[in-house]
């Protein structure tokens, strides 16, 4: 069996992409944050929230009697192999349960417990020997009885909220990813259907007013420039490979904080939950790494500087001229910096079961190039230029199997970071009818 390619470039500029490959890495991402909230999930009902739940739901009523008090001592071993001591209050109590009297010490809650002796000494202080006292019992082990009932809401609230963000997360990304890749592009494209509302790729353009086919361009006027008209709109894989990989990061390193905070209470607890190490470890890696990609792409992107794009005219017609004002921030050195305009054409096809996108770059003209740019904080490089849309050319063109595109790129090399490049989408509209051709086609329907 000959599996996709990941990618593949043929004669210049041509790029194909394959959508199998792309199911698939969409897919396994979606799939681990699901895992990882089902697993963090799981731990927190079956370590906190359910044994919190069966206390106050399922535990029965009964009188009780203190007869004692006492602090629990737990030995935990340091990593260091220093051994250090934690205390915990703790009451005999002697109450009716199950036709017989019982006499047991009472479990208190977790967070009585303390490294400060004299701290739990101070606890017991409230309880008096020998006073009638209300207490609840398992049915379950009559043996475990509790003097105090309640809900610790800030648990509850991380059990429902961070595993349920990764498991909505995961889930809907994977139901996405498997439609995609179970169903036709004639399926995903009928309006309303399963496929065509989970679909990420499938929202459909919106289109200029009069002009069938010519995406609009809203989101090129929205945004007054500072010296010229229009401030660009940037389309870059960069910011969006920084979102993302900062969203995996806060996500991924949350869950990992609240294992490590459950490890902790056990270790102070003197118990060791192996699983739950065991799954720390792991978990501790991605997270780590995820920081350590993130954090090195934002310094990659604070370092570089941003760059804005200004064009001096809307829309954009073929065989005019329109002024462009590039400005580059940053620090450093930069020992490039080009602005070109380009003419994309993308087409979207099945290959016998993948469906597979061709982009190929039809056209590009030089803007301006710079060499050897010292930038320092709190200025940036400024440079206005001219860029001229060919009077032949193809305007923009968005329909569910083709796209032509046009964009103003801005490539450039620091001297201390690998190259970035920066796409500013542009919507070039058709020519003009003078009105000469429009009372020639008037004419001619007539005729």
């Amino acid at each position: 069996m000959k599996l996709p390619r990941f990618f593949g470039k043929k004669r210049g500029h041509r790029r194909t992409g394959s959508q199998a490959w792309a199911s698939l890495g969409d897919a396994a991402f979606h799939a681990a944050l699901l895992a990882a909230g089902l697993v963090f999930g799981g731990l927190l009902l079956s370590g906190v929230a359910v044994p919190e739940w069966r206390m106050n739901h399922q535990f029965a009523r009964t009188d009780g009697v203190v007869i004692g008090k006492g602090l629990f001592r737990r030995r935990v071993t340091e990593p260091t192999g220093t051994i250090s001591s934690t205390w915990q209050p703790t009451l005999l109590v002697r109450y009716g349960a199950a036709g017989r009297t019982i006499e047991s010490w009472s479990r208190s809650p977790r967070s009585t417990i303390t490294a400060d002796r004299e701290a739990a000494v101070s606890r017991l202080s409230g309880w008096r020997l020998n006073a009638e006292v209300p207490a609840w019992y398992d049915p379950a082990d009559p043996k475990v009885v509790v003097l105090q009932r309640g809900f610790n809401w800030w648990m509850w609230l991380l059990t429902l909220v961070l595993p349920g963000a990764l498991v909505a997360f995961g889930g809907s990304g994977l139901i996405r990813a498997l439609v995609r890749s179970s169903t036709s592009e004639e399926r995903r494209a009928v309006p309303g259907g399963l496929a065509g509302s989970l679909a990420p790729l499938a929202a459909t353009t919106r289109q200029a007013p009069d002009h069938p086919g010519v995406p609009a361009c809203d989101d090129h006027v929205n945004s007054p420039g500072t010296f010229l008209a229009y401030r660009l709109p940037i389309d870059s894989p960069e910011s969006w490979a920084l979102i993302g990989f900062g969203m995996f990061a806060a996500l991924w390193n949350a869950v990992v904080v609240v294992l490590a905070i459950n490890a902790g209470i056990d270790l102070l607890g003197g118990r060791t939950d192996w699983l739950l190490l065991g799954l720390l470890v792991p978990f501790a890696a991605v997270g780590i790494a995820g920081i350590v990609v993130f954090t090195r792409r934002l310094v990659i992107a604070t370092a570089i500087g941003t760059t804005q794009v200004e064009i001096g005219g809307q829309p954009l017609r073929p065989g005019h001229s329109y002024d462009v004002l590039l400005a580059q921030g940053g620090t450093g050195m930069l020992e490039s910096l080009e602005l070109s305009l380009e003419s994309e054409e993308q087409a979207t096809f099945r290959l016998g079961t993948d469906t597979r996108t061709e982009r190929l770059v039809v056209w590009r003209q030089p803007v301006g190039s710079w060499k050897a740019l010292q930038l320092s904080p709190g200025t940036r490089f400024e440079a206005r230029v001219t860029a001229a849309i060919p009077a032949t050319a193809m305007h923009s063109l968005a329909t569910e199997h083709n796209a032509v595109r046009w964009m103003l790129v801005v490539r450039g090399t620091p001297s201390r970071w690998p190259p970035f490049v920066r796409t500013f989408p542009l919507v070039v509209f058709p020519p003009e009818r003078s009105p000469r051709q429009g009372d020639a086609v008037a004419a001619s329907s007539t005729a």
